[in-house]
């Protein structure tokens, strides 16, 4: 029998979750949840789009395709009311606390919280988990970009004095970066202001971060984005082992896909919280187990 996944948020990561819960053999898209209903992009139709999960029946799981900022407040209202949550939570120094307060939560519903399934944090953290494995000394670097941070983006978009905003990350090699804001001003706001602001930001105060005023964000908002991850290290006591991973995306549409396939995966975990490395990863793909594993092995 499918499960049912609603949709909480219908941005960009919404509108692709939607997408790609619908395209699940195993999942049925319950519904749409967004503060204001008649407002917005209209739902995939035939599915309700409802401000309460009350009015969407029995819902088994929902994908809070909501900024970082509102997961906490958001999800556990849901555990504790026995729905399994999926967030692409991105703030990556906080995840451990989250975790551990999403936890709670979820022992109390008996329900599952998937934490961080994102690409990054997320799939990105499987594949370092990986890679330390294959080389336990040594060391990582991920380099983003060049593309749009949805993360960044929406941080910056909450700065008062922006109207529109656009974050592009820039990889300066070693895991560092530099943010470039394309930002469209408010009436009446000052540039110099607005700078200040964003850069006092923790999404952006640890990197070299540059502000720029454009007329318009839609004349070039591109949602491709990309990484690439390096580890050079040890594998036992042999030296000079070398691994890559890279890949270029739709920001939206691969971490909707993963949340999807987490949400999948959190049917099979006891009550908890858990990260995507703490995940069984053949537990993302629907299916038998061992006919995957025939395909797979």
């Amino acid at each position: 029998m499918q499960k049912r996944v609603a949709v909480v948020g219908y941005g960009n990561i919404g509108r692709c979750a939607a997408e790609a819960v619908q395209a699940s053999p195993d999942l049925e898209l319950a519904g749409i949840i967004r503060r204001d209903p008649a407002r917005g992009a209209p739902g995939p139709v035939d599915v309700p789009v409802v401000a309460d999960v009350a009015d969407l029946g029995k819902v088994d799981a929902a994908l809070l395709c909501t900024p970082t900022r509102a997961v906490l407040g958001t999800a556990v209202g849901y555990l504790k009311a026995g729905i399994n949550t999926v967030d692409c939570y991105d703030a990556h120094a906080s995840i451990v606390d989250v975790r551990r307060q999403l936890g709670e939560a979820a022992k109390t519903g008996s329900a599952v919280a998937i934490v961080a399934a994102g690409w990054d944090p997320g799939s990105d953290s499987v594949v370092r988990t990986l890679l330390e494995a294959c080389a336990p000394r040594g060391l990582t670097y991920t380099n983003f970009g060049p593309g749009m941070s949805m993360g960044h983006s929406v941080a910056a978009r909450a700065v008062p004095g922006v109207g529109d905003a656009l974050s592009l990350t820039i990889p300066l090699g070693t895991g560092i970066h530099r943010r470039v804001v394309y930002v469209e001003l408010a009436p009446g706001a000052v540039l110099d202001e607005v700078t200040a602001a964003i850069k006092a930001d923790p999404y952006f105060s640890h990197d070299e971060t540059h502000v720029i005023a454009v007329d318009s964000i839609a004349a070039i908002e591109d949602m491709g984005h990309g990484v690439s991850l390096t580890r050079k290290g040890v594998s036992g006591t042999r030296d000079n082992q070398l691994f890559e991973f890279t890949m270029r995306i739709n920001n939206p549409a691969l971490t909707s896909q993963i949340m999807t396939a987490c949400a999948r995966a959190g049917f099979h975990q006891p009550p908890g919280a858990y990260t995507m490395p703490e995940l069984p990863v053949i537990d993302l793909l629907p299916g038998d187990r061992e006919t995957l594993l025939a395909r797979l092995v």
